[in-house]
């Protein structure tokens, strides 16, 4: 009697039935301007921090950034995802100095 493989499963194939989760999601929030995802990663998180695009700060800026990376999955290129995953270490150093300042303000 052969021994069961332990791990994962076999990999599914995905069919038009199964789509992403992300594919379906729709949102009303503040929109990037067009073409922002495709420029470097500094113009990225200094475009993500502003109020214009991100209203209730950084903090929301970072999260538009994760979820067009996540919705790009494996159709982003190596060097596109390091790009924008540079940009998510710019914006996130950005979102703790902000912290640090308030934290400096209030004490």
């Amino acid at each position: 009697m052969p021994k069961k493989a332990r791990g994962r499963s076999a990999p599914r194939s995905r069919t038009s039935s199964n789509k992403r989760w992300v594919a379906s999601v729709k949102t009303v929030s503040t929109f990037p301007p067009e073409g922002l995802f495709t420029k470097d990663a500094a113009t990225i998180a200094r475009v993500l921090a502003s109020k214009k695009v991100s209203p209730k700060g950084p903090g929301s800026g970072m999260r538009m950034l994760t979820y067009f990376i996540n919705r790009g999955g494996r159709g982003l290129s190596a060097s596109r995802r390091a790009e924008l995953e540079r940009a998510k270490r710019l914006l996130s150093e950005r979102i703790r100095n902000e912290k640090q300042e308030t934290s400096s303000r209030a004490a």
